[in-house]
């Protein structure tokens, strides 16, 4: 291999960089859904300059420098779109980061600020910092069973379980998997539903949650006849409404014919 030139060799550190500190990227994500920023821009009209953000977020005029240097990096993320005047505008990506009261009145769900705020949580975080530590575990039973998985390594149990003991993330989860089912579920139903349900009279959503996609087949298809299979806890808080029939149940031990 021939030696490798200098402009080569910063190349290399360069990304270098860039993979080291890509966690940076996932709490720019965060960071923008928390505050906003997305949102904030919608309600301007699509487009806002710097100062207008600052009236519109609740960050402190001393951290207001820190905010033009987040933006910088979304642009460079490709979540906004930043205009030769400074204004900064939405792309295909942040469009699905608006508030969906927002959004056409809250007449379309395509909102996935829920889905991405979970998956750039504490909890999955902490996962992923067990990973080295997971890889090299033995393979003795006792430690194969006490952390089949980084998650349970970090968390003393698997996400299911995880779920029921912990109340803020089971929220978290819940509000991510509605989001991402909302959005699924309609684009199925209106590009592919024919093809795919047709002669279907029955079907059981697995870990269906609330029965967001489920509702959405039954309502377009209403010769279906759907059912939800999930944990007793997650039964227990929906409210139903005799679209859908739902089922308590651990997919783990049993599943029911449709």
């Amino acid at each position: 291999m021939a030696t490798p030139s200098s402009a080569e060799l910063l190349q290399a550190q360069a990304q270098l960089w860039c993979h080291a500190f890509g966690y940076l990227k996932s709490m720019a994500l965060q960071t923008a859904i928390r505050l906003g920023i997305p949102t904030a821009i919608h309600r301007r009209g699509g487009a806002a300059s710097l100062p207008e953000l600052h009236d519109a977020l609740p960050v402190p005029a001393s951290k207001r420098p820190c905010l033009a240097r987040l933006m910088k990096l979304l642009v460079a993320m490709g979540i906004f779109k930043e205009n030769k005047t400074g204004a900064f505008s939405l792309t295909r990506v942040s469009r699905l980061l608006v508030e969906e009261d927002d959004i056409n009145g809250g007449g379309q769900s395509t909102c996935l600020s829920p889905f991405a705020v979970m998956a750039t949580s504490p909890f999955h975080f902490a996962a992923s910092q067990r990973l080295p530590e997971w890889l090299e575990m033995n393979d003795d039973a006792a430690a194969a069973a006490a952390a089949e998985t980084p998650f349970m390594a970090a968390h003393g149990e698997g996400l299911y379980g995880y779920l029921g003991r912990d109340s803020e993330f089971g929220e978290v989860f819940g509000e991510a998997m509605g989001a991402d089912s909302r959005f699924v579920a309609e684009i199925v139903v209106r590009e592919c539903g024919e093809a795919v349900f047709a002669g279907v009279t029955s079907l059981v959503d697995v870990g269906g949650g609330d029965g967001t996609t489920a509702k959405a087949i039954a309502k377009a298809f209403p010769h279906v006849r759907c059912s939800v299979l999930e944990l007793p806890q997650v039964v227990e808080s929906v409210v139903v409404d005799g679209t859908v029939e739902f089922l308590a149940g651990d997919m783990m031990e049993f599943i029911p014919p449709d």
